[in-house]
């Protein structure tokens, strides 16, 4: 099974795989010091525990090894500041694959999000059977959506969703990349 990079450098910027024996002071500070700001449109930071944080990097060696979820953690001068994905969801078809994105509140603007998801994309067109990538928001959350407008994704499809999140409209933005695209450009 063809598996993504584990160590993906960007020139001052550095997705690598997250390791749950060493990360979890450092994550869970990063999450706690942007909960405020992760709030509005992360479901989960409602219910962020110090236990479900280490639980999720626990999974994470799993869902790699299976080929399903590949997280990352986005290190700036060796220090989180932030994390991303790429994964497939159980209700997509297979040759489509999901990037998600979040980022601590002083990392945004400088365009990190953007360079991680652009990483991304371009590693999954690097696994075999993979026709388009993803990103989905809602769209009330403008700087989720001002990055995959930058990396030439196109407006897919709206469709509703359950608000889960405070700012959640109900509605979902899908953005799509084909692999067509993606070589062109």
């Amino acid at each position: 099974m063809n598996l993504p990079q584990h160590v993906i450098a960007l020139d001052g910027l550095t997705l690598r795989r997250f390791d749950a024996a060493t990360d979890l002071p450092e994550f869970l500070a990063v999450i706690e010091d942007s909960l405020e700001h992760l709030r509005p449109w992360m479901p989960w930071a409602a219910d962020h525990s110090a236990t479900r944080t280490a639980a999720f990097l626990a999974e994470r060696p799993g869902l790699w090894a299976s080929g399903r979820d590949f997280t990352y953690a986005i290190t700036q001068d060796g220090a989180i500041v932030g994390a991303c994905g790429l994964f497939r969801r159980e209700d997509t078809p297979d040759d489509v694959r999901e990037i998600g994105y979040w980022l601590h509140p002083a990392a945004t603007g400088r365009g990190l999000a953007t360079r991680a998801a652009r990483a991304l994309a371009a590693e999954a067109f690097r696994l075999p059977g993979v026709a388009c990538v993803e990103i989905v928001h809602d769209p009330a959350n403008l700087a989720s959506g001002a990055v995959p407008a930058r990396l030439g994704f196109t407006e897919h499809v709206r469709r509703p969703a359950e608000a889960l999140a405070p700012a959640e409209t109900g509605e979902e933005l899908v953005w799509r990349l084909t692999r067509a695209q993606a070589s062109a450009s």
